[in-house]
């Protein structure tokens, strides 16, 4: 069994900063790539979720355009830890983001793709 843990989340004003994070844990071999999704408030139709940013275990990393230059990703592999900086927030960036991250399992060596149940972040003023 493997479980993600986000914290971090909150309300912020506008402009100003917050630091989410993900702690994999459970029977785990290896963790590949992790990343962060966002999903607005009210969005329910279907899959919604945006990829807001990406990291291979080497730190390659991927973002939004929208996110670029404010966000930015990375990762602890000995903690097996993702961690997504967010400065500058906007009112746009209001969502419920959710950590996944793709999970090599013990013994049989399957790749699994977990995620987080995520965390509300709310920027107003």
């Amino acid at each position: 069994q493997v479980q993600l843990v986000e914290s971090g989340g909150g309300m912020v004003q506008p402009g100003g900063s917050l630091r989410l994070s993900c702690v994999a844990s459970g029977s785990i071999f290896s963790v590949n790539d992790m990343g962060w999704y966002r999903q607005a408030p009210g969005n329910q139709r279907g899959w919604s979720r945006e990829l807001v940013a990406s990291i291979t275990r080497e730190s390659t990393t991927n973002y939004a355009d929208s996110v670029k230059g404010r966000f930015s990703i990375s990762r602890d592999n000995a903690r097996n830890t993702v961690y997504l900086q967010m400065n500058n927030v906007k009112p746009e960036d209001t969502a419920v983001y959710y950590c996944n991250a793709r999970v090599i399992a013990p013994t049989t060596y399957a790749l699994l793709d977990k995620w987080g149940s995520g965390t509300l972040v709310t920027v107003s003023s």
